[in-house]
């Protein structure tokens, strides 16, 4: 477990002014340091030290299907959270079927939302010195599809349904390995390819790069633009994602294989969650914090401009739809007087 501890010799070390006072000591949980939603919340955390807001203990590389339900029970202050897994929660199933329906809906009902982001996008990938064939090759393949438990490798294995009809175990085999040993997993071998959640440009597989040229492929056109395939894309916390294949689109050395110079995924939508009971003027300085700093936020590396922060659409958020979570009131009243306009459908 990776922890950074926005504290007071911290905030000096990142050069932050020694004057700020944090009015709040918070402990959050989110994702691998290098991903998206771990970089949303780092921020917030620095601006919230300098602005003496509060002083947030991040710990990072966490499996986020624990990190809402402390949330929601109160232990967490703060955690990111795909929004499959609020919804999954409120119906007690999937990784929640041990709590049952009544107690799952009781506990999603204790999260509310600060801001929103998307997690990463979905997608297919392998060196190229395996000559793997693509989705039509996983038939008989080890496939890496993330952690033993959480959102990402739920995602994966529902890909490879929707894309093959296949079902781990029955059809291909997959390895399970935590985000700590993603790039060692993905470099020895033990898989002849790896479906994980990446970002424009990805951290992981640049650093899986540097051992042999990588391509990504493109979800297969026909069953993306089909019915299930467009269903899939409105699943809660999904969304579909077409982007123009440019040079280095997710880094030096990984090329990218599609039909039509377009790369296709599925992404993770979600944000950063709070219990309903953080109190209105905290939840309302932190979510101004975001907003506020979004420049800097974006500037932290070079995937955040494309992880839709700052967005209000739901078809970006995730927001509205079969997703039980809303914006905590301090939230929106962040949101509102900053200037964005909210769907009333994402409002308390």
């Amino acid at each position: 477990m990776s922890k950074i501890n926005i504290l007071a010799g911290v905030v000096a070390a990142l050069g932050i002014s020694s004057a700020a006072h944090a009015q709040a000591n918070l402990t959050g949980e989110t994702t691998p340091a290098t991903e998206i939603a771990a970089q949303a919340m780092f921020g917030v955390a620095e601006l919230a030290a300098d602005a003496g807001i509060a002083n947030i203990q991040v710990a990072a590389g966490q499996t986020l299907t624990n990190s809402i339900q402390n949330v929601a029970e109160g232990k967490t202050d703060i955690a990111a959270a795909p929004f499959v897994l609020p919804f999954l929660m409120s119906k007690g199933a999937g990784p929640y079927a041990s709590l049952g329906a009544e107690s799952g809906a009781a506990l999603s009902s204790n999260l509310a939302v600060l801001y929103t982001y998307r997690l990463a996008v979905f997608g297919l990938s392998a060196y190229t010195s395996k000559n793997f064939g693509g989705w039509d090759a996983i038939k008989g393949a080890t496939i890496y599809n993330g952690p033993p438990r959480g959102a990402a490798l739920n995602k994966a294995r529902a890909m490879v349904r929707l894309a093959t009809g296949m079902d781990e175990g029955k059809g291909y085999s997959g390895i399970q390995v935590n985000w700590g040993l993603a790039v060692t997993t993905i470099t020895d071998g033990s898989a002849n390819a790896n479906i994980l959640p990446m970002n424009f440009p990805d951290a992981r597989l640049s650093q899986a790069a540097a051992s042999g040229n990588m391509v990504v492929f493109s979800f297969p056109k026909k069953v993306f633009e089909s019915e299930p395939g467009k269903k899939f894309g409105d699943a809660p916390g999904s969304a579909a994602v077409v982007e123009p294949i440019v040079d280095e689109l997710f880094g030096p050395g990984i090329s990218v294989e599609s039909e039509d110079g377009f790369f296709r995924g599925y992404a993770d939508t979600g944000g950063d969650v709070v219990n309903v009971a953080m109190d209105e003027e905290l939840a309302y300085l932190l979510t101004k914090t975001f907003l506020e700093g979004l420049p800097k936020i974006k500037a932290r590396t070079p995937s955040m401009p494309s992880g839709w922060l700052g967005e209000t659409d739901p078809a970006k958020t995730g927001m509205c739809g079969p997703n039980p979570l809303k914006y905590h009131p301090g939230a929106v009243r962040a949101w509102e007087e900053a200037g964005y306009t909210l769907p009333d459908c994402a409002k308390p």
